[in-house]
């Protein structure tokens, strides 16, 4: 009872379900990417992303103790999952690196020093597999070990080898993307969804190197006839996870982030327009028909272009001078141009609507000039929220008509 309260005991007594909580996370984030992905089939930073996802995922669902059971038991061949688990982890590595160089120095670098790189990249890691299958087969291992390979075999000739060999190879891997990681942070002009989408990719690529410290260093206490097992099985594992995790959202918040920023920018004009579009309706007698499979994009363009439809006959009725009035007693109120310029149209569009309704035409000195109108519409609509500086406006406005002097 006094074990499973500790760390050591915790990890041990959920070690069977322990690897599907990353799994299950990088899943969920490749459905997330996963329409883009298809609807942008085309662009090869996309497809590398998803592919890297998927790997990630299949790393930790063959690395649980059932599936590696029944990796053997089809197979045939003790402990067969361990070098193909470690195969996938070091097809991950690769692809981390091939990733990082792609993205940082972009699809369309074809230069000799990139595709030099890429193919050493490819070159290494795919010796590193072949000399790991290599040295498995040489290996006698045959005590089926579920969740402490790499202690158990770790004075064995030649699976010693191969332990070492993925273990390096990770952590070479995992050392060169931090760099590349953390230098390209400290570059000027970064996109805050990327910058923090690295961020992200940094700390998670630093947990892997503790996992690799924990690994290496149970593995060589091994080697001096001690048992620090525990570094191995019950500290690495949450540090995979956690450092999965982090990499997961690092890949896929700078696009993730950046699509779900648009939409809210979107639904944030769709309602800002809202009061002026309801303005409108009292004018029109009618509204835009509700779609109910229209994308946020296009309610807000219909919104849009329902309001400037509107407001296009509605401008002769507007009254310039009383307009140009309202922007001084706006400015007089001590409001910014920008803001004083928006309250002077929703104080002009407001008396236009009561001018319509009585049939009058207003003063506006021949064809009023609408441009500025309909480019600001989100601007006004916002004025038309503030009813108390609205009153404010039309009473410093009428004063100053009737001739009353008004300070400030």
């Amino acid at each position: 009872m006094t074990l499973a309260l500790t760390p050591v005991g915790f990890v041990n007594e959920f070690y069977p379900n322990f690897w599907w909580i990353p799994a299950g996370i990088l899943a969920a984030a490749l459905a997330i990417k996963l329409p883009s992905i298809i609807r942008l089939w085309k662009d090869p930073l996309l497809r590398a992303v998803g592919g890297l996802l998927l790997l990630a995922c299949a790393v930790f669902v063959f690395v649980a103790p059932s599936t590696i059971a029944r990796v053997n038991r089809l197979t045939g061949v003790p402990n067969f999952s361990g070098p193909w688990v470690y195969s996938l982890l070091t097809a991950f590595c690769a692809s981390c690196l091939l990733l990082i160089i792609t993205w940082r120095n972009g699809l369309s670098d074809r230069s000799a020093g990139t595709r030099r790189a890429m193919r050493g990249v490819v070159a290494v890691y795919l010796s590193v597999i072949v000399a790991m299958w290599v040295l498995f087969a040489l290996a006698d291992v045959p005590v089926e070990r579920l969740r402490d390979l790499d202690t158990y075999y770790a004075n064995t000739p030649y699976m010693r080898e191969m332990i070492v060999l993925y273990l390096l190879a990770h952590t070479t891997a995992a050392l060169v993307t931090n760099w590349l990681i953390w230098n390209w942070i400290r570059t000027d002009g970064l996109d805050a969804w990327l910058r923090w989408g690295l961020k992200f990719l940094g700390v998670g690529y630093a947990l892997q190197l503790v996992f690799d410290a924990a690994k290496l260093t149970a593995v060589a206490t091994r080697w001096t006839g001690r048992n620090l097992d525990w570094l191995s099985t019950a500290v690495a594992p949450p540090i995979a996870c956690l450092s999965a995790v982090l990499v997961a959202v690092g890949f896929i918040l700078p696009h993730a982030g950046q699509y779900l920023h648009d939409r809210w920018r979107v639904r944030l004009a769709h309602h800002e327009l809202r009061p002026l579009y309801l303005l409108m309706k009292t004018v029109n007698g009618r509204g835009v028909p509700f779609v109910l499979r229209a994308t946020p994009e296009l309610r807000l363009i219909r919104r849009e272009t329902f309001i400037r439809d509107v407001l296009l006959p509605l401008a002769r009725f507007i009254d310039e001078e009383r307009r140009g009035r309202s922007y001084d007693a706006a400015l007089a109120l001590g409001r910014p141009p920008e803001r004083a310029k928006a309250l002077a149209a929703a104080v002009a569009i407001l008396d236009a609507v009561d001018a319509r309704n009585e049939a009058r035409e207003g003063d506006s000195g021949g064809d009023p000039d609408t441009t500025d109108l309909l480019r600001e519409i989100g601007a006004v609509s916002r004025a038309l929220r503030h009813s108390e500086d609205i009153r404010a406006v039309r009473a410093r406005a009428g004063a100053a008509t009737d001739g009353v002097r008004v300070t400030n």
